[in-house]
């Protein structure tokens, strides 16, 4: 079951909303832990038998980690995160990890065993990064653990949330798993729902319009690939990614918000970035904190301490620093994305750009001004997305290749009057908060409008929820790109 499903849109949402409002407070928590299980087990019954058992085992390790000290607290601490990373390890790696083995048993002239192929439980990567970071805390002790089982539970299932993110950490929805009784009321659920429907806008109505065009152009092959379409393919999917995935990202804060809760925001209008820095600083928001706080500050920090010098290869201590902590934070963000090369290679390109502006691009930015850095920028983006779209590192080759051949072929593929108005809605949609107003405005219309602001967007969101649903039932519903990983 997934959010642009009319089977959740007419059947699931309606019907948990109208028992969720009418519920006494007491049972909500009980009633979403017990709909947010209903909603993983409609697609994979056994996968949340699995991922259930590993949050009870995880629930009392981690108390265990809170209360205890030295050895004890080592031994607990590091049971839970081998439990969570060999879980991820297994289901989304090992069948990466066998291929590559059978490569190099191949190039031997030898046959490779017998493999079946694991399948893939949706939303494990974000339901790993969840446990983990509350065993992190839990090892700091930022904060007092979950007290009731059923709650860490809550924190880990909350359907909305559950598959795709954004990635909450347990600090920001304790208290609202406890009592969020200031945000049940007629506003938030309005916002909440307004918000919901424009991420499944987003989805629906422009990003599966752009990957009607999109898709056949990432399987064409040499023989049939123009140069015109591998741009149009390139612009297209960048687009398409922001739209598809903040579009899941703002349903399910809007689902959220709808309940009471607050999640944090995961997008802040990546493609206005005027460096690979700052694109990292709105896309994906709380992927990146994650990564900031448990992979590149604790690593920069170990790293500082082994190098007493001043200087090395001709850079300060500081630089050479950030150097090693980066690439390995991406490197390992890129594996996170995917079990593929082109993801590893996605991370150290992605790594590599954000180098280059700690060592000088930032100085270079700043000299041209606003939109030429802009523009260099997107480009950098958009060359690193279809790194992350090609289904191997020779087709990413090809593919680059033929964009800058410029070579026109016999056209093959009919691009419809559809993909070129959503393509042009989500240009103007992606680029008018470079003036900050825009942005300000965006932040008070998803926080705290006026009442008239309310009425205005609720009625443009029936609307659009009546063209999305007329969508879906007319081209049926596909998933999100994010569901891979």
């Amino acid at each position: 079951m997934i959010f642009n499903s009319s089977l959740f849109l007419l059947y699931f949402l309606p019907a948990f909303l109208i028992i969720y409002f009418v519920l006494d407070r007491k049972f909500k928590n009980w009633f979403i832990l017990f709909a947010s299980l209903f909603f993983y087990a409609w697609g994979a019954p056994l996968f949340v038998l699995i991922l259930a058992g590993s949050v009870v085992i995880d629930f009392f390790l981690v108390r265990g980690v809170y209360v205890k000290e030295g050895s004890a607290k080592k031994l607990l601490f590091w049971l839970s995160v081998i439990l969570n990373i060999g879980l991820l390890l297994y289901f989304k790696y090992m069948n990466f990890f066998v291929d590559q083995l059978d490569t190099v048993i191949g190039r031997f002239g030898a046959k490779p065993p017998p493999w079946t192929a694991i399948a893939l439980p949706l939303g494990i990567s974000f339901i790993t990064f969840q446990k983990l970071s509350y065993t992190f805390d839990m090892s700091r002790r930022t904060y007092a653990p979950f007290q009731k089982i059923q709650d860490y539970a809550l924190y880990i299932f909350m359907f909305p949330q559950m598959l795709s993110g954004p990635i909450v950490r347990a600090g920001q929805i304790a208290g609202q798993i406890t009592d969020r009784s200031a945000e049940e009321n007629l506003d938030s659920r309005l916002i909440g729902f307004y918000r919901f429907i424009i991420g499944l806008a987003k989805k629906v109505l422009i990003a599966d319009a752009l990957a009607g065009a999109v898709n056949p152009i990432f399987r064409m092959s040499s023989l049939e690939l123009s140069s015109g379409l591998a741009w149009i393919g390139a612009i297209g999917y960048t687009f398409q990614i922001y739209f598809d995935f903040s579009g899941y990202t703002d349903m399910a804060i809007g689902l959220a918000r709808m309940m009471g809760f607050r999640l944090p925001e995961n997008f802040n209008n990546p493609y206005v970035s005027k460096s690979i820095t700052e694109f990292w600083r709105r896309w994906h928001m709380t992927l990146s904190s994650w990564f900031r706080d448990y992979i590149f500050l604790p690593l920069a920090f170990k790293t500082s301490r082994a190098m007493p010098k001043e200087r090395y290869i001709g850079l300060r201590a500081d630089k050479v620093i950030y150097l090693i902590a980066t690439s390995v934070t991406f490197l390992l963000c890129g594996f996170w994305h995917g079990a593929a090369w082109t993801f590893i290679f996605w991370g150290a390109y992605q790594g590599f750009f954000l180098i280059l502006d700690r060592l000088f691009l930032l100085k270079v930015f700043k000299r041209i001004g606003k939109i030429p850095s802009l523009v260099i920028t997107f480009f950098t983006i958009m060359i690193g997305w279809i790194l992350f779209r090609s289904a191997s590192l020779d087709y990413f080759y090809f593919f680059i290749r033929r964009m800058f051949s410029f070579r026109s072929m016999p056209n093959h593929l009919w691009i419809t009057p559809k993909f070129w108005t959503m393509l042009v809605i989500a240009v103007l949609c992606s680029f008018p908060a470079i003036s900050k107003k825009v942005e300000n405005w965006q932040v008070k219309l998803y926080d705290n409008p006026g009442n008239r602001t309310i009425v205005v967007f609720t009625i443009f969101a029936i609307i659009l929820f009546i063209l999305s649903e007329a969508t879906i039932s007319s081209n049926g519903f596909t998933p999100f790109i994010y569901f891979r990983f």
